[in-house]
């Protein structure tokens, strides 16, 4: 009978396969994480693209909603209003702008018009959503579902995620995905 020649794997070298894997794991938890978070929707013609929000410190009565929507048709449309009863009874279209070195905020009851072919970014400095006499503060982590109603192509339940205090740009947004 020839003696058992089999070899334990080196520590080393299972250190390197259990990282591995473990790396693996890590990047396909926050690949899917970043997948679900970053909601898009469509709607006809138009594209929704990730609806946010920022937190608002406790007292605040106002908060900020950004998106952006591309209208893939050969027709205009526009985004007239946008409701979200379950944290303001009140939401507006709003644009802020500078001018002569002075910041000016403006509502926009007529709406936002959406060209043909063409991309509307609300964020922050520019368009944006305004929920106004909030009825509690927006926490991090958490969505608020809002309903967007366009001229032509009908209306849409979305959820806008609720980021950080001083966030500037959607989350996820610089992830791989």
């Amino acid at each position: 009978m020839a003696p058992d020649r089999t070899v334990a794997p080196s520590a080393p070298l299972m250190r390197i396969t259990i990282m591995r894997a473990f790396l693996l794991a890590t990047i396909v938890t926050l690949v899917t994480l970043a997948t679900a978070s970053a909601q898009d929707y469509t709607l006809g013609t138009l594209a929704i693209a990730q609806p946010w929000t920022r937190a608002t410190p406790p007292g605040a009565k106002v908060g900020g909603g950004y998106l952006t929507v591309t209208n893939k048709g050969d027709t205009a449309d526009k985004l007239v209003s946008v409701t979200a009863p379950s944290i303001s009874d009140t939401v507006q279209l709003h644009e802020m702008d500078m001018k002569g070195g002075i910041m000016t905020m403006r509502a926009l009851p007529d709406g936002v018009s959406l060209p043909a072919g063409g991309k509307v970014e609300f964020k922050p400095g520019s368009y944006h959503v305004m929920f106004i006499d909030l009825k509690a503060p927006l926490k991090q982590g958490e969505h608020v579902k809002a309903r967007l109603v366009f001229e032509r192509a009908g209306s849409i339940d979305v959820d806008f995620e609720v980021g950080g205090i001083g966030q500037t740009v959607p989350m996820h947004h610089d992830m791989p995905m």
